[in-house]
Order: structure tokens, then sequence, then C-alpha cells
């Protein structure tokens, strides 16, 4: 019976020396999966500012094509 007992508790240990080892590759796990996280909210970031300049590049174009329209009617060269 003693000897059940002394290998129900060795295998105990060894169950929980692995459930350590779970543990800390959770918490890494954890840890990755936050600074992947991280920097995919900094791409998003930085994409919305990139798409914020294209929008401001349309409108300064859109606004000196509206003034060279206006140049050619009253230079009368528009086409």
């Amino acid at each position: 019976m003693e000897n059940i007992e002394n290998l129900i508790i060795e295998h105990l240990r060894i169950i929980r020396s692995d459930v350590a080892s779970v543990k800390s590759d959770v918490n890494e796990i954890k840890s990755r999966i936050t600074s992947v996280e991280h920097g995919i909210a900094t791409i998003r970031h930085e994409s919305a500012s990139q798409y914020g300049d294209i929008v401001d590049i349309h409108s300064r174009y859109d606004k000196l094509t509206e003034r060279l329209t206006r140049i050619e009617k009253r230079l009368d060269i528009a086409e």
C-alpha cells in the first residue's frame, strides 16, 4: 500500500511540474500576443495617418484643378 501511495505522490509531483511548465508557456504566449496586438494597433494608427495625408493631397489637387480651370477660362484658353 505504501508503494502505491509513493507512486501516486511521484505522479502528482510530475503533474505539478508539467502544469507549472504549461503556466509558464501560457504567460509567455500572452505576452507575445499583447506585443502583436500593440504592433497591429501601431500599424493601424500609421495607416490612418497616411490615409489622412492622402485625403489632404486629393483636396489640394482638387483646389488646384479648380484654380487652373478658372485661370484658363479668364484667359480664354479653356478646351
